[in-house]
C-alpha cells in the first residue's frame, strides 16, 4: 500500500502502533489517514480518537479484515469518512482518499474565507457618538424597505460598507449583491457595465454580455459616486430605476428586473441640480430615504474603537494578531483630522503595523503629521489664501503617500478625476501610472 500511493505521487507516512501513530500524527499534520483496526497495542478507532482531538477536519478511512455492520456503524459515528473490509482495491481506495482530501481542503478555503471576511467585516454602526447611534436607528428602520436609499458621507466614511449591511439584514439577503464605482467611467464603459450589450453592439463585443442590472435580479444594485455618472447615461438609468425594465447595447427588446437600488455620493446633488450637471427628476428618484454617514471627526471617541477593532484585523492578517495602540498613540489618533475618514484610519494603521515592531503601535509609526498636516477647522494650516493651504496640503499628502495618486485621493476625499485637476492647477507632480 505504502509502494502504490508513493508511486502516485503521494508522501507516505507509516505507524505500526496506536503509540506510533499518536507521535506521528502529533507531529506532522497529515492530509488523510488510512486506520488498520487491529493493532499491537489497540485498535484503529482508539487512533481515529486521537487524530480527532488532534484535527477533527483530517479525513480518515478505516480497514479492516474483520468487516461488521456494527463496526461500520461505530467507525462512521466516531468521525471516520469511510469503512473498507480487506482485501480493498487500492485503485479504488486512491480515488475515494484523493476525493476526501480534496473536499477537507475545500472546507478549509471555505472556513478560512468566512473567516477572512468576518475580519473584514466592519459594523458600520461600530461607536457611541449620537451621530453613529441616529445613523444607526434609522438604517435598522429603512432596511426592509425596497425603496431606494441615498448614502450621502464624505469619501471614506463607510457607505459601501454601510450598503452591504442594509442587503445583509433586508429581504434580499440571499439574492446578490452588486457593486460598481460610477467615478471615472466613460458613457460607454458605464453603459455597457449596467445595461449588458449583444454580440457586435459595438467594435470589440465578440460576444453578449449580461449588465449589472441583470445580475443583481431579486437583489441589490449599488451605484457609489453617481454623482459621477456621466449625464449622457442618466436619463437611461432613471428609466431603469423607475420602471425595472433595459434593453442591452444592441437590442430591441426590454429585459425586466426586480432590483433593489442603494446609491452613494460624497458630493452635494443638490448643487449638481442647480448647476445641471445631475438630473433633477433623477436626484429625487434615488433619494426616496436618505441617509447620512458621518464624517470620523464628528464621531468622537468612536475613533479609538474603531481603531482597536481594525487593529485586531490586521494583526491577524499581517501575522501579529497581538499588536495593539500606545496610549500616546491612542491621543494622537483622537486629536488627529482624519480628511479621509475611516479609510485613511485603515491605511494608517495596515502601515503602522507592517513597519513598526508588531507588539505596539506608536506614535512615531502613525506618521499622521506627514501624512495629512491637519488644519483645524476655522482656521489655516500656515496662514496665507485658502488656496495656497490648498497647495500645501494637497503637496504633504502627496508626499506622504509617495505621488500615489490613487492613496492620496483617498486621504484627501476626492476622486482621482477631481484631484489630477488639483495636481494639474497647482503644478504638482505624481506619478502618472495610477491616472484613469
Amino acid at each position: 500500500m505504502r509502494a502504490f500511493f508513493a508511486s502516485r505521487g503521494h508522501q507516505v507516512l507509516e505507524a505500526s502502533t496506536v503509540a506510533e501513530a499518536a507521535g506521528l500524527a502529533s507531529g506532522k499534520r497529515p492530509d488523510a489517514v488510512i486506520l488498520d483496526y487491529q493493532l499491537p497495542d489497540g485498535d484503529g478507532l482508539a487512533v481515529l480518537e486521537i487524530i480527532r482531538g488532534i484535527d477533527a477536519s483530517i479525513p480518515t478511512v478505516l480497514l479492516t479484515g474483520h468487516g461488521s455492520i456494527d463496526l461500520a456503524v461505530r467507525a462512521i459515528k466516531e468521525g471516520a469518512e469511510q469503512f473498507f473490509t480487506k482485501p480493498v482495491e487500492l485503485p479504488t481506495l486512491l480515488v475515494v482518499l484523493e476525493r476526501l482530501i480534496e473536499k477537507a481542503r475545500d472546507r478549509q478555503t471555505v472556513l478560512a474565507s468566512r473567516s477572512r471576511n468576518a475580519r473584514q467585516r466592519v459594523d458600520p454602526f461600530l461607536g457611541e457618538s449620537r451621530a453613529i447611534r441616529l445613523l444607526a436607528e434609522q438604517a435598522q428602520r429603512v432596511a426592509s424597505s425596497s425603496s431606494c436609499i441615498l448614502l450621502q458621507g464624505e469619501s471614506g466614511s463607510g457607505k459601501g460598507v454601510l450598503a452591504s449591511w442594509l442587503h445583509r439584514n433586508g429581504p434580499r439577503e440571499a439574492e446578490p449583491f452588486v457593486d460598481i464605482n460610477c467615478a471615472g467611467l466613460s458613457q460607454e464603459f458605464l453603459e455597457s457595465e449596467l445595461f449588458g450589450h449583444e454580440k457586435g453592439a459595438f467594435t470589440g463585443a465578440v460576444s453578449a454580455k449580461p449588465g449589472l442590472f441583470e445580475i443583481a435580479h431579486r437583489g441589490t444594485l449599488f451605484l457609489d459616486e453617481i454623482g459621477d455618472a456621466d449625464p449622457q447615461i442618466q436619463p437611461k438609468l432613471l428609466k431603469a430605476v423607475e420602471e425595472q425594465r433595459f434593453r442591452r447595447l444592441g437590442d430591441v427588446r426590454d429585459r425586466q428586473v426586480d432590483v433593489r437600488l442603494i446609491a452613494a455620493t460624497h458630493q452635494n446633488l443638490k448643487a449638481l441640480v442647480a448647476e445641471k450637471r445631475f438630473r433633477e427628476d433623477l436626484y429625487y428618484r434615488i433619494s426616496a430615504i436618505p441617509l447620512f454617514v458621518p464624517a470620523l471627526r464628528d464621531r468622537g471617541d468612536d475613533v479609538i474603537l474603531l481603531a482597536r477593532t481594525l487593529l485586531q484585523r490586521i494583526g491577524a492578517d499581517l501575522g501579529s494578531p497581538g499588536v495593539r495602540l500606545s496610549p500616546p498613540a491612542e491621543k494622537a489618533l483622537l486629536a488627529h483630522h482624519w480628511p479621509g475618514n475611516i479609510r485613511q484610519l485603515t491605511n494608517c494603521l495596515e502601515r503602522a503595523v507592517l513597519l513598526g515592531d508588531r507588539s505596539a503601535v506608536r506614535v512615531d509609526d502613525l506618521a499622521l503629521a506627514a501624512s495629512t498636516g491637519p488644519i483645524p477647522r476655522g482656521g489655516t494650516a500656515r496662514g496665507g489664501t485658502l488656496e495656497e493651504n490648498e497647495q500645501i496640503h494637497i503637496a504633504a499628502v502627496l508626499e506622504a503617500e509617495r505621488g500615489d495618486v490613487k492613496k492620496a485621493a483617498g486621504v484627501l476625499g476626492l476622486s482621482r478625476s477631481a484631484l489630477y485637476e488639483k495636481i494639474r492647477k497647482h503644478g504638482l507632480a505624481a506619478r502618472r501610472d495610477h491616472q484613469p
